[in-house]
């Protein structure tokens, strides 16, 4: 393949390219978060294959895939810059001005996770794994952070290595953390009774009997955010703190795209209320976070904006990224970190 068959940010433009000089493939797509125009998305055919010029948008960095007529979806052939997600392998480019965590080249303190089967529960068995700084008892107390979606944002957005650089540099107390699997993921996090009461009445006793815990804090993203909300207004005081991320808070004004959603009806009747509400039913700390450009932006804007009416301490921040574990990852520092710093201290 030609070197010059590259996709590349250039200048004000970013340019997707694909080798097939006999044109045997009858087009291609380029599939992306953007919510771009379906005409602007077609590549056109040119010597050496095939081209497609966009306008630079404005984020930091772009997960794509190419569409192949009649072949499917792959990742881009020209770029060995590759991420995973609960979805599968996308392709991505940096744009000018993206940098990675530090902590990514941080060396973690060592820590091992251990799993923990809680059952019964009113939904059946749930699966945790408990991580912890190795040669810590379980018998001493430490903090805890609960994560929603826990084996995937271990996986895809470096949870573990992120906490155990934070312990390692000092910048965090050392702490537990309890990775929560969901079975079924839709059903348990979209405003489920059930699953908020399997929460904090059977998660979160049983990770505490076995390892001593203090000021549990909750986290998730999308449905997982909603969940945790979810959780500590039906359930208040369970939780010291919530950290949502790009979280559902759907409302029939901000999102009637998510009308097909089979729970739909359960998230905006939560959100409604909550929306409604003249006084918390408590009072964790919260910290919030989505991407500027993606769909949840408009109603995390308004969840931020009613809590900190209600009086809680809120703190909300913008990122140039999307709905994926790689913006979520991106932001776990400064913003949970500053979080648990507030909570735990």
């Amino acid at each position: 393949m030609s070197e010059t068959v590259v996709s590349a940010v250039e200048g004000a433009e970013v340019v997707f390219r694909l080798g097939d000089p006999e044109h045997l493939l009858p087009g291609v797509r380029l599939w992306e978060e953007l919510g771009l125009a379906a005409e602007q998305l077609e590549f056109k055919p040119v010597d050496f294959g095939w081209e497609l010029r966009l306008p630079r948008p404005s984020v930091h960095r772009m997960e794509y895939l190419f569409d192949l007529a009649g072949t499917g979806m792959r990742t881009d052939p020209t770029n060995p810059r590759v991420v995973g997600g609960a979805f599968g392998e996308h392709s991505w480019l940096p744009l000018p001005g993206y940098v990675e965590p530090h902590w990514i080249s941080v060396e973690p303190i060592a820590g091992s996770p251990r799993p923990l089967t809680v059952d019964p529960t009113p939904l059946g068995p749930i699966d945790v794994q408990v991580w912890a700084p190795d040669g810590i008892a379980p018998g001493f107390e430490l903090p805890l952070l609960l994560a929603h979606d826990g084996p995937e944002f271990a996986a895809y957005a470096g949870l573990t290595h992120y906490l155990g650089a934070m312990v390692a540099e000092g910048t965090l107390p050392p702490l537990r953390l309890a990775l929560v699997r969901p079975t079924s993921r839709n059903l348990w996090y979209a405003a489920n009774p059930e699953y908020a009461e399997a929460l904090t009445k059977h998660v979160l006793p049983a990770v505490a009997a076995q390892y001593k815990s203090k000021l549990p804090v909750m986290m998730g993203a999308s449905l997982g955010a909603l969940a945790a909300l979810y959780a500590e207004w039906n359930h208040p005081g369970t939780f010291a703190g919530l950290f949502l991320q790009s979280g559902s808070f759907f409302t029939l004004e901000t999102d009637p795209q998510e009308a097909k959603f089979e729970y739909y009806a359960e998230v905006i009747g939560f959100v409604n209320s909550v929306l409604a509400a003249t006084e918390p039913p408590s009072r964790p700390l919260i910290g919030m976070t989505a991407g500027t450009p993606e769909e949840n932006v408009h109603n995390n804007r308004v969840m931020a904006a009613h809590l900190t009416m209600l009086g809680l301490d809120v703190s909300f921040d913008e990122t140039p990224d999307m709905h994926n574990f790689t913006a979520w990852r991106d932001v776990l520092d400064p913003c949970l970190t500053q979080l648990l710093n507030r909570v735990w201290t």
